[in-house]
């Protein structure tokens, strides 16, 4: 694989799993993930990737700006049990809630079921569910 695609895929994890707030965080979290880039490239991967900055400050996926306001509006909780991730959700959330996920296509969620306000997110591993369970919580504390 090329080098601008390694290091973009890294990006759209780093997004997804931190707070980045600047380019500055962004090319930090780079270099700890073995990546030495300049600021400069990454405002070039910034801008070949749509990543937005949010009204609060950080950066988000253009793909996850849906899934980011169904999530903060409509998601009471989210646990983990294993490789099992169940999201509760206001009455009525969980089939809405369920498409921006699929949506979104996170690569550790092998399947989901949803009902009406309660989704079961089925996770690759262990690890795996820890990364949506973080990446959802994230997501809801930007309220």
């Amino acid at each position: 694989m090329r080098k601008r695609t390694l290091r973009q895929e890294a990006i759209r994890t780093i997004v997804r799993r931190e707070r980045v707030r600047t380019q500055r965080d962004l090319v930090d979290h780079l270099k700890a993930e073995g990546f030495m880039c300049t600021q400069a490239t990454v405002s070039r991967d910034i801008a070949d990737m749509g990543l937005r900055k949010l009204p609060e400050g950080v950066y988000v996926l253009a793909e996850d700006i849906h899934l980011q306001r169904m999530i903060s509006e409509l998601v009471v909780s989210v646990a983990r049990s294993q490789q099992l991730v169940v999201v509760k959700t206001s009455a009525g959330g969980g089939q809405g809630v369920a498409a921006a996920l699929d949506a979104a296509a996170l690569d550790q969620v092998v399947g989901s079921i949803a009902g009406d306000d309660t989704i079961l997110i089925i996770a690759a591993d262990e690890d795996a569910a820890e990364a949506v369970l973080s990446g959802i919580e994230k997501f809801r504390s930007r309220r």
